[in-house]
């Protein structure tokens, strides 16, 4: 059945040497079918294909519009800027040329525009991690589908969505408010714009589909600008882009302005820290640039932080050099969270991080048991068992008491876990914790990956679920010890022979690839020697 809802929307498709994928987004837009009035698509100087293919495209479809820009502007602000000063249509959307819209994405977002009359309105989103095809949620739980927010003030939580492109905006209240991109080589642009358009106070419509399908191609020649974090220059440009985004929006509401600063703490500053590497000197440099930007934050703001962002910050302040443990630290930050032993106690007898760095882990007494970043250390026990210890931290992981322990894994690419039995922990001998012995079946995982549809190589995340005699209970990635990271070849009466691949994840967390057969171990020699040359044309 074809839309009934008029022509209404500018697509602005942004492109830069992007002749190869460009053509498919250009695509989707126009499938969008009617209610898309035109496409507007902006080649930034391109040096490649582009502006070519964006030109026979345009001389068969009559609703796409080329605008060829004589220089490089050196980001995405300025050609969405240019998409925007095109569009003629009441509403506008931003597509990237590296992504997609699903098919209904711009039916939907306008039906809910126009009954509630917003300014705004946002869908769902996904990150697809190419080429494996693994979805992930942007900001699950942030939105209510069907809800109105009257006042981003109301909302501010709103501050964790920084994206641009998952949104359809009314034109005229992006005139009427002058919002527009900064310009030139402004890496984040999306955190500056979504300030200006949350200062302006907009009604925000939220629907529940799918209207964004944000492509991740980290293996690609050339990454995106915001996956390109190979010098500290991508942190500055963040850094700087999140200083200017939290200004206009404090302008706007002091309670927002606190909120995106404490955001910043909570899921920025974690994500780079993470990813530090062991470069010294970038390790340094990193170091040096976050100190002083954390330096302007209120003590207000850092206390308003989750327990974890806020032990992290007080550590970065309390020394001007990455300490010795950085790689602890760097841990910490991971997901999930670990803190890793040894566990330090300063002079009141509470906990600290370390006996060099005696920063009080304040606040530890009032985590839940499912909130504590426990580490659960994880080595062979024969072949068909891992024997786990699972850590305490200053008591308060025996003060809930630990039962029992089981060993799940959970499909890297989206699926049905599959559980292992719960075995009782018992004292470890050495007093250090509980320990326990998992059995796992590889064949049986094998199997289920088979049953949901992966036929090569499989990639499954390993975790381990705690419950404790108080009724609470965790889950989190047990840590790989030396001896375990070792690949296996399983006779299997199933498939014949079943290679076993244990591997350390960049946040430290065991995980496994599983080969089943002939295909699967030549899909798994394909994944390792595609891993290999990404990671040759990331250097």
């Amino acid at each position: 059945m074809s839309s009934t809802i008029p022509p209404s929307v500018s697509v602005v498709v942004i492109a830069y040497n992007d002749a190869v994928l460009v053509g498919e987004a250009v695509a989707s837009a126009l499938a969008q079918g009617p209610a898309v009035a035109e496409v507007i698509a902006v080649n930034d100087a391109s040096a490649d294909g582009t502006a070519r293919v964006l030109d026979e495209l345009a001389a068969v479809h009559p609703r796409l519009k080329v605008v060829h820009r004589a220089e490089n502007s050196g980001g995405c602000g300025t050609p969405r800027n240019d998409g925007i000063a095109a569009a003629t249509s009441p509403y506008v959307l931003f597509l990237d040329s590296d992504d997609v819209l699903p098919p209904g994405a711009v039916d939907a977002l306008l039906r809910a525009a126009e009954e509630h009359r917003a300014p705004v309105t946002v869908g769902a989103c996904v990150r697809r991690e190419l080429p494996q095809y693994h979805d992930v949620p942007w900001v699950p739980g942030l939105y209510t589908p069907g809800d109105v927010i009257e006042r981003p003030a109301d909302r501010p939580e709103l501050v964790r969505d920084t994206l641009c492109v998952n949104k359809l905006y009314d034109r005229s209240f992006l005139e009427k408010h002058a919002i527009r991109f900064p310009d030139g080589r402004f890496v984040y642009e999306d955190f500056v714009f979504t300030a200006r358009v949350l200062a302006a106070a907009p009604r925000i419509a939220v629907i529940g589909d799918l209207v964004y399908v944000w492509h991740v191609r980290r293996s690609a020649a050339q990454v995106s600008i915001s996956l390109d974090r190979k010098d500290v220059g991508n942190w500055r440009s963040r850094i700087e882009a999140h200083r200017a985004a939290a200004r206009i929006i404090a302008e706007s509401s002091p309670e927002l302005g606190r909120a995106c600063q404490v955001k910043f703490l909570e899921y920025d500053l974690r994500m780079y820290l993470r990813e530090l590497g062991g470069d010294p000197g970038y390790q340094a440099a990193w170091w040096t640039l976050t100190r002083d930007y954390l330096a302007g934050f209120d003590e207000a703001v850092i206390e308003a932080a989750g327990a974890h962002a806020r032990w992290i910050v007080r550590v970065l302040l309390a020394t001007e050099a990455p300490p010795a443990d950085v790689e602890r630290l760097t841990r910490f930050a991971a997901e999930p969270p670990r803190l890793l032993p040894p566990y330090a106690t300063g002079p009141d007898g509470g906990p600290v991080w370390s006996e060099e760095l005696p920063v009080a882990l304040d606040r530890l007494a009032e985590l839940a048991v499912d909130e504590l970043p426990v580490t659960i250390d994880a080595e062979p026990a024969g072949a068909a068992a891992l024997r786990v210890r699972v850590r305490d931290l200053y008591g308060r992981l025996a003060a809930a008491g630990p039962h029992t322990a089981r060993l799940n894994f959970v499909p890297r690419s989206g699926g049905e876990p599959v559980l292992g039995r719960p075995v009782e922990l018992r004292p470890a001998a050495d007093g250090d914790g509980w320990t326990a012995e998992l059995p796992f079946h590889l064949t049986a995982v094998a199997a289920a990956g088979r049953r949901q549809g992966r036929r090569g190589m499989q990639a499954w995340g390993v975790q381990i679920g705690v419950e404790c005699r108080d009724g609470s209970s965790l889950t989190t990635s047990p840590r790989p010890l030396p001896g375990l990271l070792h690949r296996r070849a399983l006779p299997s009466s199933r498939y014949g022979v079943l290679l076993a691949q244990p591997f350390r994840t960049g946040g430290g967390s065991l995980a496994l690839r599983l080969a089943p057969g002939a295909a699967g171990a030549l899909s798994l020699v394909r994944s390792r020697l595609h891993r290999a040359k990404a990671g040759r044309g990331a250097q």
